[in-house]
């Protein structure tokens, strides 16, 4: 007798196939949710190293090699939080890992043209560059919703911001705060002053077409809006 899966498969009554498909796809998402809650919980306090983000923006650009070193976030000046948060995401220590508002103002902007304009808090893109990959799938989309309310509850604002210093995209194969530091301005991060802070905040949405090493006329005039916002954030609490 010859055994046939396809053979036995077809021979399931129509309503039981759908049955066993909705109990696959739970367990799917169940088992996608139970290692994403423990790679959140493991990431609460082990250093956070080569990323598959950073593999894949590694390839996109031709990087020979992913430049970034771990550092704990008191090794860090803070003017680099600061400038961040004043050029990404001035809400940062207040919102819940969403910026609303901004969210609704990019759907109507994406609506009426070709362009994409995005919306997302330092929360999102930490969970993107820590947990997920690139595309503009809604299983991408959700899952980064997913994984940004974990990180918002297990780590807090002071994590979130650690993670985020030390894995972001600097240049072309250069993630965190450290080896930017070291590559662009021959010191360590916790020395970095406001201006230096405020230019490497600069080309956080493109850092490859807007350089550290070769600013613009456009980064110029960026950096300086950076230097004379950070001082009305005001006093800083990341909990």
């Amino acid at each position: 007798m010859t055994f046939s899966v396809r053979g036995l498969i077809a021979r399931v009554p129509h309503r039981d196939k759908i049955a066993i498909l909705l109990k696959l796809s739970c367990i799917v998402v169940g088992l996608t949710f139970v290692g994403l809650l423990m790679a959140v919980v493991l990431y609460k306090w082990a250093p956070v190293e080569r990323t598959l983000f950073m593999k894949d923006q590694a390839e996109k650009v031709g990087a020979a090699k992913i430049e970034q070193t771990w550092v704990p976030i008191e090794q860090i000046s803070p003017e680099l939080a600061r400038a961040v948060m004043a050029a990404e995401d001035n809400r940062f220590p207040s919102h819940n890992g969403f910026e609303w508002d901004a969210i609704k103002r990019a759907y109507q902007m994406n609506k009426k043209g070709k362009s994409v304009h995005g919306a997302s808090t330092i929360s999102q893109q930490t969970a993107k560059n820590v947990f997920l990959w690139n595309g503009r799938s809604w299983i991408r989309k959700g899952t980064e919703v997913l994984v940004t309310v974990m990180i918002e509850v297990i780590w807090g604002k002071e994590r979130i911001m650690e993670v985020y210093l030390n894995v972001v995209e600097q240049g072309k194969g250069v993630f965190g705060a450290e080896a930017s530091a070291r590559k662009f301005f021959k010191k360590s991060a916790k020395k970095l002053t406001r201006h230096e802070a405020a230019l490497m905040a600069v080309v956080l949405p493109n850092p490859i077409k807007m350089r550290i090493d070769k600013p613009s006329e456009y980064v110029y005039k960026r950096q300086a809006q950076i230097v004379a916002l950070m001082p009305k954030l005001g006093k800083i609490e990341l909990k």
